[in-house]
């Protein structure tokens, strides 16, 4: 008997597709164009390249995966398992630093003592005949580059959830980065045996909240203390882990009590199946019962297809549930010659052209993260196509240079294994090679350029001043770190002649304030966090400005007329700002218009209220005048900047503000005190849940009224809630929030004068 939450919808709208699958062929496919454009990413391209048969076996037998999670889900002591029980390692060791040693992708001292990992590690290693790049990613928001980096050059993906907190703030994060680079995932719920585990919980959320659809592989055998195990629903039977660090996997038929669960597990997991997959959805019709092998292969297609993803469960730390995963790993990912990555030619217009993952092409790699480590600059390469060796020449796209692969090692966290050779899907490091990240490196015979990665805008600031005035490493550490993280940027304040750093967070900031100090020996005084503002229009304003001026010689004139006003908030997001260009009959030459713009981006750089970017603002130019002589292009850009200056100021401009999410966990006893700390911060409550035994809160707050509230939730829940926060939007600010902080930008000039 299936489910009926299950069986009654899917067997309708699996009878009104039956029409479809017994159409020709040819017809279905030209139906759904977004299936055409998903085969493109997942598709073999082996009958092109003509491969060696002992590359294919190798591509085969190859899996690049990361681990990625919210903050304190157990990724890196998931990976911690997965390297002892694959022989990477000889010994466990737990996240912390407990044991003086840590957790091994965690190598740097910093990621130790504070318990989190803030640069992702790349480790090699094996299962059965199988071969594992994997990427251990950073869960917390301010680290997200990591994660976006590690996503972009992987194949696959493990969603690591927390058996009671489930889909959190940077759960989401992770699965909107998963989205945009086409990653297929498996979802592992670990902490099986912490209080309030409820699997069933997080695979609704799964559903709901990241809208996929998703069914558990396994049933857990017991939870909370009793987490003894689980029951594989596919192959029925139980599996334990035993010996002293679970390394001992034994199969067992399932308890009794459990039958029926298993039993309506299946169903669930066939009809989750059915919706997503033809083969199953044909079965399920006609009521065949599929076999465990069509099962596994319908898994298969369904997570690499990213209709579907599998969910299997465990306790990292309690040892179990990890070689299932591992299998998982081998048997549902994607192989890198399934992933059907593109590049673009640069001698062609920069026109798409199709990867051909295998060894015998010409070499195509993307550096995808930098690290400056004892012998120099060390470069990490996803080789996408071809083969690299040690004493070849590379070339730099971008630049055109050609370097010399002097050295090749496969990394193992912060320690590293020479190799003399790598091939297509592989990932590998280099030294001494000047590059940034998202470069990339061809052989030479071609000018193919990887698409980069995408980089979000810091959300906050602050100066920066080394104490001692002739520190010589301030600028080097400063340009380092500029280089391995994009989300790190640093400036000088024309003003004021400081240092700014901006960053992702409060975090992101301190952890590079904190290394400067330790790696480069430089104590620096860090000045108030600076909140990134915006200015924008709220109303339209019209303009005609003529700029007039008159010298010995040829003098400056020009005219400008049209209107200003606000783009709409979700029209051309992408795009801050928009010149559109509407002058008929040549009043204004057309060698002036780019002129123009140029002037309207120069007005747009610095706002007139406080000092910071303006965005969401359209400038349509309908007219103007132009002098035979007294106009230039001079002329034209200084008449469109006063005339933008003038027009912003009548469209009654508001200042916009980072909002944040913020999620909160803390014991159920202190959810009044949550509460009222958000209100306190003028924050929105967006969503509240409660377990047995501790709340969860998700809020909108300013980012301008976040700095300190760790301290606050701490003092207010005894040490124990934890929050994290995560950029939304920009969102005006208060009326008197922003004539304050126009009185403090004037007050600041006036003092600078």
């Amino acid at each position: 008997m299936l489910m009926p939450r299950f069986g009654a919808t899917i067997r309708t709208s699996m009878r009104q597709c039956a029409a479809m699958r017994n159409m020709p062929s040819m017809a279905r496919a030209a139906t759904p164009l977004a299936s055409a454009l998903l085969s493109k990413r997942w598709n073999s391209t082996e009958e092109l390249a003509n491969p060696d048969a002992a590359d294919v076996r190798r591509l085969d037998r190859l899996r690049n995966i990361g681990i990625s999670a919210h903050i304190d889900s157990g990724k890196t002591t998931v990976t911690e398992r997965i390297l002892y029980y694959t022989g990477r390692i000889k010994e466990i060791h737990e996240v912390r630093g407990r044991d003086n040693v840590g957790a091994t992708m965690d190598w740097m001292e910093l990621e130790r003592e504070k318990g989190i990992t803030i640069q992702s590690a790349a480790t090699y290693a094996q299962w059965g005949e199988t071969n594992l790049n994997i990427i251990d990613t950073p869960g917390h928001v301010d680290f997200t580059i990591e994660v976006e980096r590690a996503l972009r050059v992987l194949d696959g993906a493990v969603l690591v959830l927390c058996s009671v907190s489930g889909v959190q703030s940077q759960t989401i994060t992770v699965d909107r980065q998963m989205r945009r680079y086409d990653v297929p995932r498996i979802s592992f719920i670990n902490k099986m045996d912490r209080a309030g585990a409820n699997p069933k919980r997080i695979i609704e959320q799964i559903r709901t909240k990241l809208k996929i659809p998703a069914a558990a592989l396994q049933v857990p055998i017991g939870a909370e203390d009793a987490f003894e195990g689980v029951v594989d629903i596919l192959s029925n039977q139980a599996i334990y882990n035993r010996g002293a660090r679970g390394e001992d996997i034994v199969y067992g038929k399932v308890p009794e009590h459990l039958v029926e669960a298993v039993s309506e597990a299946r169903e669930e997991l066939v009809a989750m199946l059915a919706e997503v997959d033809d083969e199953i959805g044909e079965m399920f019709i006609e009521d065949t019962e599929p076999t465990v092998e069509q099962l596994h292969d319908a898994v298969r297609r369904a997570t690499i297809a990213r209709k579907f993803t599998p969910v299997l469960m465990g306790s990292a730390i309690k040892d179990k549930g990890i070689q299932a995963l591992l299998d998982a790993v081998v048997r549902y990912m994607p192989k890198s010659t399934e992933v059907q990555n593109t590049m673009l030619d640069i001698k062609n217009n920069e026109k798409e052209v199709d990867v051909v993952p295998y060894s015998n092409q010409p070499f195509v790699g993307l550096a995808f993260k930098l690290e400056e480590g004892k012998y120099g600059q060390l470069t990490y390469i996803r080789v996408y196509q071809g083969r690299l060796e040690k004493g070849q020449f590379a070339y730099h796209v971008k630049s055109g240079k050609k370097v010399k692969i002097a050295r090749l090692a496969r990394m193992h966290s912060n320690s590293m294994e020479d190799i003399d050779s790598v091939g297509a899907g592989e990932i590998c490091a280099l030294f001494g090679i000047d590059c940034a990240s998202g470069d990339t490196f061809t052989d030479g015979s071609t000018q193919y350029s990887m698409s980069t990665m995408f980089v979000p805008d810091p959300v906050i600031s602050l100066s920066l001043t080394p104490k001692e005035k002739n520190a010589s490493n301030f600028s080097k550490a400063l340009n380092r770190f500029q280089k391995e993280d994009p989300t790190f940027r640093v400036h000088i304040d024309e003003e004021s002649n400081q240092t700014i750093i901006s960053g992702m967070g409060e975090l992101h900031l301190d952890i590079y304030v904190e290394r400067m100090r330790r790696e480069y020996n430089v104590d620096c005084v860090t000045g108030k966090p600076q909140v990134a503002f915006r200015e924008t229009a709220s109303v339209k304003a019209t303009f005609s400005y003529t700029h007039k001026k008159q010298t010995g010689g040829a003098g400056q004139f020009g005219r400008v007329e049209g209107y200003i006003e606000p783009i709409e908030s979700g029209e051309h997001a992408d795009k801050p700002q928009e010149f559109v260009n509407r002058v008929m009959g040549g009043t204004i030459p057309a060698q002036y218009i780019s002129a123009c713009q140029k002037g309207f981006m120069d007005g747009m750089r610095e706002g007139f209220m406080v000092g910071h970017p303006i965005v969401g603002v359209r400038m349509v130019l309908e007219d103007g005048a132009a002098h035979s002589v007294d106009s230039s292009e001079l002329a034209f850009r200084l008449a469109t900047f006063y005339a933008f200056s003038e027009a912003f100021k009548a469209t009654k401009p508001r200042i916009l503000e980072p909002i944040m999410t913020v999620e909160v966990s803390a014991p159920i006893e202190f959810q009044g005190n949550v509460l009222g700390t958000i209100n306190k911060r003028k924050g929105i409550i967006v969503d509240t849940e409660s377990q047995e035994d501790y709340c969860s809160v998700v809020a909108e707050v300013p980012l301008n009224n976040m700095f300190g509230y760790s301290t606050e939730l701490r003092s207010g829940t005894q040490g124990k809630g934890e929050f994290s926060m995560e950029y939304k939007r920009h969102a005006p600010v208060y009326p008197e929030v922003q004539e304050e902080l126009i009185k403090e930008h004037q007050k600041k000039m006036a003092e600078k004068k």
